[in-house]
């Protein structure tokens, strides 16, 4: 683990070094999440493509700096635009492919579709979300029963420290907004020109496949699509084996291209 300077403070990495003329992948973490929460995720991807990784946790989580609540309501948005390319320039990485779960495939959609960053080769967005729906504000009104009445606290403190509650009221409080059921980021969608490769489980409680759908539509690039069976909100745990073979043939098509 290292630290890296960005506006608005220090950002806790992870590096998994890989040959110097590959793309670096760039794992960008869901709303509760943060570094230590890919578990071996990054060591397994660095190991099967042959490629570099940086996993990093956001301002507010994990080990990075705090930021004040409340959230902004285009907290993604802000992200993707901003936050992430000053990631990218503080890390000194060229060539990268972003890989996003849930939040993290929101900002990294942003990101390819707004910033158009020259050093973005391809995206992989798991269990991603350009809109929200009923079911998914369900499970996170679910999550916030457990944060306050259960133990999930408890757990989260174990990775995030001080910031667990930076990070959980920051998603939580932003999500459950009332103003926030209008979050839209489809507008993004035709901006991406590279190759995208969505994959989400049949039964993810966040979002249903109307998002693959609304993404696949929309993009200009080639997309394509992993619908898992037995797969709930989190493919690379739930259905490790095919995540990962999806993310290396994808990687490996790129790096053919």
């Amino acid at each position: 683990m290292f630290q890296l300077s960005v506006p608005g403070g220090e950002v806790e990495c992870l590096r998994v070094d890989g040959p110097a003329d590959a793309p670096t992948l760039v794992l960008l973490h869901e709303g509760l999440g943060c570094v230590a929460l890919w578990r071996d995720f990054p060591q397994q991807l660095a190991a099967a493509t042959a490629c570099p990784v940086l996993a990093y946790s956001r301002l507010g989580y994990g080990g990075s700096s705090a930021t004040p609540l409340p959230w902004p309501l285009d907290y993604m948005e802000r992200e993707g635009r901003d936050g992430l390319p000053a990631l990218l320039d503080a890390a000194g990485i060229g060539d990268c492919v972003l890989i996003g779960h849930s939040d993290g495939a929101s900002i990294a959609l942003v990101n390819a579709g707004l910033v158009r960053d020259r050093r973005v080769r391809g995206v992989i967005v798991m269990a991603p979300h350009v809109f929200t729906e009923e079911m998914g504000l369900a499970s996170i009104a679910g999550a916030r029963d457990a944060y306050r009445q259960g133990d999930l606290r408890a757990k989260l403190a174990k990775y995030h420290g001080d910031n667990v509650d930076c990070a959980f009221h920051g998603w939580c409080d932003s999500w459950l907004h009332p103003g926030f059921k209008r979050w839209n980021i489809e507008h993004v969608l035709p901006g991406i020109e590279v190759p995208v490769l969505q994959i989400q489980g049949e039964d993810d409680q966040y979002g249903s496949v109307a998002q693959l759908e609304a993404i696949e539509a929309a993009v200009r690039g080639p997309c394509s699509t992993l619908l898992l069976r037995d797969c709930r909100h989190a493919p690379q745990f739930e259905q490790p084996a095919r995540t990962l073979a999806a993310c290396v043939d994808f990687i490996r098509r790129l790096r053919a291209a």
